[in-house]
C-alpha cells in the first residue's frame, strides 16, 4: 500500500473513531492537529502527499501525523513491491489456493513421477509462495539463469558463442 492509499486509509478510520460516521477531511485534520498537539500539518501538504505529487514525508512530518492517527511512523512510508500484509488468515488463504493449484499439477503430471513428487511436496510446505519464490531466485542463479527461454515461452539455444547469436 502506498503513502497516500494510507493517509486516506486513516483519515477514514479517524472519522469512525471520532464519531462522524464519515473519513475526516483534510482541513479537519490539520485544525485537529493543531488543537490537540499544539502542531500541525497544512491541507495543502496533506493534499500533495494523497495526490501522490509529493511521494515522501520529511522526518518531522512523519512524527506529527504518526502522533495523531496513532500509529508508529514506520507505518507512513510506501510498502516494498511485492509486500503481503501480516493478515494470516487471507496469507493462509493464498497458500491454499496455491497448494491445490501445485496438488492438481501433481495429479497432471503423474505420467513424470519426479515432477509430481516434486509438486507435492512443494504444496505440503507451510510457506509454499515463499518456496516457488525460492526456486526462481535459484533458477536465475543457475547457469543461463533467465535467459534459457525466449519471449515466446520455446528453449533457445547459441548458435556461435563468439556472435552469441541464438535460434528458436
Amino acid at each position: 500500500m502506498d503513502l497516500a492509499t494510507k493517509l486516506k486509509h486513516l483519515r477514514s478510520l479517524e472519522g469512525a473513531r471520532r464519531g462522524f460516521k464519515r473519513e475526516i477531511t483534510q482541513t479537519e485534520v490539520s485544525r485537529l492537529m493543531r488543537d490537540e498537539t499544539g502542531t500541525s500539518v497544512t491541507q495543502a501538504y496533506l493534499s500533495q502527499i494523497e495526490s501522490g505529487t509529493r511521494r515522501h514525508l520529511s522526518d518531522e512530518t512523519r512524527e506529527r501525523l504518526a502522533h495523531f492517527f496513532r500509529v508508529h511512523p514506520g507505518y507512513l512510508v510506501d510498502d516494498p513491491v511485492g509486500y503481503e500484509p501480516a493478515d494470516p488468515r487471507e496469507r493462509r488463504r493464498r497458500e491454499t489456493s496455491l497448494d491445490e493449484w501445485l496438488v492438481s499439477g501433481a495429479e497432471q503430471f503423474a505420467s513424470d513421477p519426479q515432477l509430481a513428487e516434486a509438486l507435492i511436496v512443494l504444496s505440503r510446505r507451510k510457506d509454499t509462495r515463499r518456496c516457488v519464490i525460492l526456486v526462481s531466485e535459484l533458477m536465475k542463479l543457475a547457469p543461463g539463469g533467465e535467459s534459457g527461454r525466449a519471449a515466446t515461452g520455446r528453449k533457445t539455444r547459441t548458435t556461435s558463442k563468439r556472435r552469441g547469436k541464438r535460434e528458436t
